[in-house]
């Protein structure tokens, strides 16, 4: 076996291993913006770039909901964030004042419905924990899930979906 340079090719080529892929050559860019009174072409890129939606402020709902405002967005991310500064007086205040749209009832009825699961865990807990100490760390473990579904819950309105909290954290008592 012999050791040593590749078998040269033919003339005016390139061995396989040092041609350049297409968007790598001279001129093709994947960067390159296209010039005027040209049509644009898709271009070989990196895979993670993605396409943007068309439309504006809106995204569709899986389901009956349809297009979704960025109004709508905000309000049922309220009935989320809202229960870091005041409990479940936020969702509530969602629920009664601005639940026209299925999009931001559908939210804010979860959003309550955690608040009053919180509220009765901590009046049970309180009240078990005055006969046994160890109860105490029920109502703070609860509020530590409740914590993370609220964020989880919150991000997916904040995107214009519904992510269903499990009925353990989100007792269904409003639908």
């Amino acid at each position: 076996m012999a050791y040593g340079p590749p078998p040269s090719p033919g003339q005016g080529q390139q061995p396989s291993w040092q041609q350049q892929a297409p968007w790598q050559q001279p001129g093709n860019s994947a960067w390159q913006q296209p010039q005027h009174g040209q049509p644009q072409q898709a271009q070989p890129g990196p895979g993670w770039q993605q396409q943007q939606p068309q439309g504006g402020g809106t995204a569709q709902m899986p389901g009956h909901f349809g297009p979704v405002s960025d109004d709508e967005k905000t309000w049922s991310l309220m009935a989320y964030v809202g229960q870091f500064l005041v409990g479940a007086i936020a969702p509530g205040v969602v629920y009664l004042g601005k639940a026209r749209s299925p999009f931001v009832r559908k939210h804010a009825a979860q959003g309550l419905n955690m608040g009053i699961a919180a509220i009765a865990v901590w009046i049970v807990g309180g009240l078990l924990s005055l006969a046994v100490d160890f109860f105490i760390w029920v109502p703070l473990l609860f509020t530590a899930v409740v914590m993370f579904f609220l964020v989880y819950a919150g991000r997916a309105a904040n995107r214009g979906e519904f992510r269903r909290v499990p009925a353990v954290v989100a007792w269904p008592l409003l639908k």
